[in-house]
């Protein structure tokens, strides 16, 4: 009787301290770890998501940008951080799931390093082509990709990316061969399609926007089922001649340490979906192409779960696999 009075005290000791913890958090600044460069569309959404914690929490939200590496370095760093919610990562879709699939192991595992806390947003991908390129449609780009086998150059942030698979699906569905150019980073790649360096890219249009805005490069198509508001003279791949229901979406979303106190995960997640759900962030969000995508922590772990089962069979067909 005297050791489970014990075990009841201790636990409700327990509790009390997380709880006590998840009230008084955050108590300083908070800091966020991501993979992408300073001024990319995924870095963008960051900041103004940091600036609507920072005024409700009274603490600022520090941003780190670690890009390269395919995330290995930002993750890496993030995953060894102290499990108090004061060191928090961004990630994509892709650095949780599908390089699950394509490395034989990572300095980091999505499951057993992390907590997840929510998608940030959701978004399709343009096909991006260099301002001068002579393509006005997915009929030109498919065209001339037929007529020279792998004379054609793609590129991609990295090996295994979205950029990546959703080309190899594009290659599969129209019967071409194209050769693939991985970068370090998206302000490369989009650099790279500017100057025709390379021929074409898939590209949000947060990542792509700098090299749109400066006139270097243009949306020819976008894989979408429906046009975006935002961009209504950009056909879907369909529209442009491309393969019928032809779609690339992915997203970006945030995590915390593994054994990161449940109560500050959840109240992360109720802040973030909260700062989602300002007007200003969603018209913001909506100029790059992005949809606010909130999910609960168990949603989010099930949209990674959902991502590995989507990819699984790309990948092996393409058998890509690396050390």
């Amino acid at each position: 009787m005297r050791l489970k009075l014990v075990c009841a005290v201790l636990g409700a000791l327990a509790a009390w301290s997380t709880g006590l913890h998840a009230q008084t958090y955050p108590s300083r600044p908070v800091k966020v770890i991501t993979p992408f460069p300073a001024g990319s569309g995924p870095d963008a959404a960051l900041r103004l998501v940091a600036d609507r914690l920072t005024k409700s929490w009274g603490k600022p939200l520090v941003i780190e940008n670690r890009p390269g590496a395919n995330g290995f370095i930002a993750l890496g760093t993030a995953k060894s951080a102290a499990p108090d919610g004061y060191i928090l990562a961004q990630a994509s879709s892709a650095q949780l799931s599908t390089h699950r699939l394509v490395y034989k192991s990572l300095p980091y595992d999505p499951a057993k390093d992390f907590e997840p806390i929510t998608p940030l947003f959701r978004n399709y991908f343009f096909v991006v082509v260099p301002a001068a390129s002579r393509w006005m449609s997915m009929t030109d780009l498919v065209s001339a990709a037929k007529a020279k086998p792998k004379g054609l150059a793609y590129g991609s942030e990295f090996i295994g990316s979205p950029g990546h698979l959703g080309a190899a699906l594009l290659e599969a569905a129209t019967g071409t061969q194209m050769t693939h150019v991985p970068f370090k980073e998206t302000t490369q790649l989009f650099t790279a399609v500017g100057t025709g360096d390379i021929h074409w890219a898939f590209g949000t249009a947060g990542t792509a926007g700098a090299a749109i805005r400066s006139g270097k490069a243009r949306f020819l198509a976008l894989a979408a089922p429906l046009r975006l508001p935002a961009f209504p003279d950009v056909p879907t791949v369909t529209e442009a001649g491309g393969p019928i229901g032809f779609e690339l979406a992915a997203w970006t979303g945030m995590l915390a340490p593994k054994g990161t106190p449940g109560a500050i995960v959840e109240q992360l997640n109720r802040d973030i979906a909260k700062a989602l759900a300002d007007a200003e962030v969603r018209e913001r969000f909506s100029a790059f192409g992005y949809d606010a995508w909130p999910l609960s922590p168990a949603g989010t772990a099930a949209a990674i779960d959902a991502d590995v089962r989507r990819y699984a069979d790309i990948v092996k067909r393409l058998n890509l696999q690396l050390d």
